[in-house]
């Protein structure tokens, strides 16, 4: 089992869906990924709150025992963000994003954290990914997520960042955007000559896809009859991933599919509650139960 370094955001999220709402609840991309990848291995986070973030979302993280000498309480207030989701499940209405502390965030890795095996970098400015692979010492595998802002509006700053990234873990719409691509197989291979050997596309309610040089897999998400907030979904699938792949300390392709399911198999838990609460009382053996039946929905027997 090795540790995992995860940089990016952690929040306040006041979220409405058709389930009903909440107010100011723990968020953050790096905080659904830390409690996530924690079932299955040390966490290590890095990222930034003001003076206002509550303490009984620090004892939760710790209760996950995850590392937070690298989270930094800077004078000011925590990122905040308001959305809400209406209709469409996988989309949702960014309403107000009050950055904050988060605004001036520059990751400090602390010494201890500098040598972790598995790094994750949210989505959070491309230099500032940049910023985090000039402090760490020669990990085994660096993950990446963005999203469409920086797509947008630093393409360039990304693609330098890409360079030095093994894996690329981002949704089909950010994957046609990088790309310039309309055709999600013609998008990834060419997001794979930027620089990741291995492309994670995120597909929501259809599941996601692998993308490498030489093959392609694609898994369904776990079927549910009720999604109450999709909000951290893809950061938690991530963590999951993430987590069985430091947990197993093995990077090859059979691995890297095992893992996919795993991470589906914890954003279904994720869904099921507003912020983090679908995984607050989760259990292994809950976790096990879905991987296995994810198993033999996609199990078939060949044509004699």
């Amino acid at each position: 089992m090795k540790e995992i370094l995860v940089v990016g955001s952690a929040a306040l999220d006041s979220v409405k869906t058709p389930h009903g709402k909440v107010n100011e609840a723990l968020g953050g991309s790096a905080t659904y990924f830390s409690v996530s990848a924690s079932f299955f291995t040390k966490v290590r986070l890095v990222a930034v709150v003001g003076n206002d973030f509550p303490r009984r979302h620090v004892d939760f993280l710790k209760k996950r025992k995850i590392d937070l000498r690298g989270l930094e309480r800077a004078e000011g207030k925590t990122f905040r963000w308001k959305g809400s989701y209406e209709g469409d499940m996988n989309t949702a209405e960014t309403l107000k994003v009050c950055l904050n502390v988060f605004e001036n965030f520059h990751p400090k890795i602390p010494d201890y954290y500098r040598k972790t095996r598995y790094v994750f970098l949210g989505n959070i400015d491309p230099p500032l990914q940049l910023e985090v692979l000039k402090q760490v010492k020669k990990p085994y595998l660096v993950a990446c997520d963005t999203m469409n802002l920086w797509i947008s509006s630093k393409p360039q700053a990304l693609k330098k960042t890409l360079k030095h990234v093994d894996m690329l873990v981002i949704n089909d719409a950010e994957t046609k955007q990088l790309s310039g691509e309309s055709n999600l197989l013609k998008a990834a291979r060419k997001l794979l000559k930027l620089g990741p050997r291995t492309l994670v596309v995120k597909r929501g309610e259809y599941g996601s896809m692998l993308f490498t040089a030489g093959s392609v897999f694609s898994a369904p998400s776990y079927p549910l009859e009720s999604v109450v907030d999709p909000t951290g979904a893809g950061d938690t699938f991530a963590g999951g991933m993430m987590g069985y792949l430091a947990k197993t300390d093995d990077t090859s392709e059979a691995n890297i599919r095992r893992a996919i399911i795993y991470g589906t198999v914890m954003a279904s838990f994720a869904v099921g509650g507003f912020s983090l609460n679908g995984m607050k009382n989760l259990k292994r053996k809950e976790i096990r139960k879905r991987f296995l039946e994810l198993k033999k929905l996609t199990e078939f027997t060949s044509a004699p």
